[in-house]
């Protein structure tokens, strides 16, 4: 797919195919949400931090951004993707108020309006969305975390008094790290095991007050405080306990399952477990968005560090009488370039995500139409894949981009130890990256059940077909253009150039699949040894089972990406997308050419070409490091790192300085100029 570069881009252009559906969203965002009001603070006690989020809670509220994915009769917009885009947008500012938002509308509120029914609506939705009662979502328990089938909480109907007995039985089953608990929540979406009729029906939800009119734990109740943590300093993290709570009847959010005056348990879902996996698919719309808030708090870190490696200065080459600019260096595009294409394939890849949960969300919630199983399915794996992708990115590429800044990037004033220790919690929150992979994995391995026979001696244990999925995950959004890419690629694959896109797309698919296959060729040889408990059939190779879900979560960024050059309108723009495209799609074959060389799809020469290639690509995208990140469109305020306004001016002093001294020493001559040199702005705010 090569083609030669343009000069320049207009960033513009570029912001428009990243802005894509919700563009009126972010747009909107970058207006209302302007100024100091909304960017982040440094040097805050705990208490201070809470104080001030909370405020903020109260003021974005105001501006009516909150409603965008509540019902329309309520004021909202039944807008599902535009509230998971206003998150999003929400994360290039500060984090705590993200989080704080995430928690108020996203959990509780979403919990209220998705998980309850009418009355529950009329009563509690115009007061979540004008903050007029915050609240919590109370499903993590300090012994259960990632297994939230097994919740040890207990809610027990007695037809008696018509009301359910809410009840922590031990430690253990204490609620943990609940947003919104320790100082604000007034009430809670707790979720327990509902017992009637002496008969558990497996988890569900009620909404239990937890605080009195002025503040005060509610009788039964036991409120506690997370404390100080490593970040989110402005989320009030708590825990809660229930001491026999009494719970009216009418506070169960009884979309899913109702319980009668007398006790008698009914659902439109028989199943119990298929029960407890639609409850939790309707609230994918969290897991969402940790994703893209994780991908803006990496966007925001590239920023600061791309901009920073345009005016900083190290080293002297021979002949020249000034220090290089640091982005002109090899080995720094080799941190910032790949990092930055990754970033783009993972905004194309969240951007089809969410308009795929809006699509479907929207089909059942809004047009009353049943839900499709299987789409729903794909939903959940698909935002389980990416939100594991978008988190550790954000891990690996924030702590990258505090170390290109050096000295200055571990100053708190420059933004970068903030964003690292604020996103270090998104790889466990919204489910446990680890545990996420085998949900995906899971899927993979059942959908292959058919190619592979039966499966009987692990597909017929329960542990496993409690555990396995029953779809095979497809192709992503474009899948005709995939296939016309790769269908055009000739025969002998070391024949091909490197930069052939249906080259790259059939590398990463042959990866994909034969790592799967070889998954369930291990499972299948140790259904067949005898004795072999189901537990060490799958723990023998989860190694092999996570390494699948992430050669398919590789594979399907890839393809998003290559969508989203496509819809670019802008010549200019589809052609540098196009090598950033390049960058993303060989840097990964170079991390892990070693599996590739040893399955023959690489020989030692070509093998050595992709390091070459990846090399040429940083030198073309160079000139235009400073306009992939100004595409972001990130609004100067909201960024708050000191090196974005002093850098430039401490450099045009030194340049100042070596002129004095050179003209002193009777040189006279200009310095040489290097092609950073050509940056005299640290900062301009895109579009201006």
């Amino acid at each position: 797919m090569t083609q030669s570069l343009p000069r320049s881009v207009d960033p513009q252009r570029l912001q428009e195919v990243l802005d894509g559906r919700w563009s009126h969203v972010r747009r909107a965002a970058r207006e209302q949400l302007a100024g100091e009001t909304f960017a982040p603070v440094y040097g805050e006690t705990m208490q201070e931090a809470r104080e001030r989020i909370t405020r903020l809670a109260v003021e974005l509220a105001a501006t009516g951004r909150v409603g965008l994915g509540f019902p329309k009769e309520y004021g909202g917009e039944a807008d599902a993707g535009g509230s998971v885009t206003s998150i999003e947008m929400l994360a290039f500012g500060d984090l705590s108020l993200m989080v704080k938002a995430g928690v108020q509308w996203g959990l509780f509120g979403g919990a209220v309006q998705l998980l309850g029914t009418r009355r529950h609506h009329d009563a509690y939705l115009r007061d979540i969305m004008s903050f007029a009662l915050p609240g919590s979502f109370a499903m993590t328990e300090t012994g259960h975390g990632s297994d939230v089938q097994q919740l040890r909480t207990t809610c027990t109907y007695d037809p008696r008094t018509q009301t359910f007995d809410l009840h922590t039985p031990h430690q253990a089953a204490r609620k943990d790290y609940i947003g919104n608990a320790a100082k604000d929540g007034r009430m809670a979406v707790v979720f327990a095991q509902l017992i009637t009729g002496g008969e558990n029906r497996g988890v569900h939800a009620w909404l239990v007050p937890i605080r009195d009119a002025e503040g005060a734990p509610l009788p039964g109740v036991t409120i506690g405080d997370d404390g100080p943590k490593a970040g989110l300093l402005g989320v009030d993290n708590g825990r809660l306990s229930f001491d026999h709570v009494a719970v009216p009847r009418d506070m169960l959010l009884d979309r899913y399952g109702q319980v009668a005056a007398d006790g008698t348990y009914t659902s439109s879902i028989e199943n119990e477990t298929r029960r407890f996996f639609t409850m939790l698919g309707t609230l994918v719309r969290g897991r969402v968005s940790v994703g893209g808030s994780a991908g803006s708090a990496t966007k925001t870190a590239l920023d600061i560090a791309v901009r920073y490696g345009e005016v900083r200065r190290q080293f002297t080459a021979p002949g020249r009488d000034r220090e290089i600019v640091v982005n002109d260096y090899l080995v720094h595009q080799r941190k910032l370039l790949p990092a930055l294409a990754t970033s783009y394939a993972l905004h194309f890849a969240q951007e089809e995500l969410v308009g795929t949960m809006h699509d479907v969300q929207t089909a059942v919630h809004e047009h009353g139409q049943e839900v499709d199983e299987a789409a729903q399915r794909e939903l959940e794996s698909r935002a389980a894949g990416l939100k594991v992708a978008n988190t550790w990115h954000a891990t690996r590429a924030i702590q990258m981009c505090r170390e290109a800044c050096g000295g200055a990037g571990y100053l708190q004033e420059n933004r970068l130890p903030q964003l690292k220790a604020d996103t270090d919690v998104f790889s466990t929150f919204e489910g446990d990256n680890t545990v996420l992979l085998q949900l995906v994995a899971k899927g993979l391995l059942t959908g292959y059940r058919d190619a592979f026979g039966s499966l009987d001696g692990w597909g017929k244990v329960s542990f496993f077909a409690d555990m396995v999925r029953e779809t095979v995950l497809e192709r992503t959004a474009a899948r005709g253009l995939i296939a016309r890419l790769i269908d055009a690629v000739p025969g002998r694959d070391e024949e091909v150039p490197l930069r052939d896109r249906g080259w790259q797309l059939k590398m990463f698919e042959f990866r994909e699949k034969h790592t799967l296959e070889g998954a369930i060729r291990r499972l299948r040889r140790n259904a067949e040894v005898e004795g072999m408990e189901p537990f060490d059939m799958f723990n023998d190779v989860q190694d092999h089972v996570l390494r699948t879900a992430q050669t398919h979560i590789d594979r399907i960024v890839l393809e998003a990406f290559v969508a989203g050059v496509d819809r670019a309108t802008d010549p200019d723009a589809q052609a540098l997308l196009d090598a950033v495209c390049d960058l993303y799609a060989l840097s990964t074959i170079e991390a892990d050419k070693g599996w590739f060389l040893e399955h023959g799809q690489l020989t030692p020469a070509r093998s050595k070409a992709v390091t070459a290639t990846v090399n040429q690509l940083l030198k073309e995208l160079r000139p235009h490091l400073v306009t992939l990140v100004d595409g972001f469109a990130i609004p100067h305020e909201w960024k708050r790192a000191a090196i974005l306004e002093e850098e430039a001016d401490r450099q045009e002093a030194m340049a100042a300085h070596d002129a004095e001294l050179r003209a002193e020493a009777g040189a006279g001559t200009p310095a040489d100029t290097a092609p950073g040199d050509t940056a005299t702005s640290v900062e301009v705010p895109p579009g201006q």
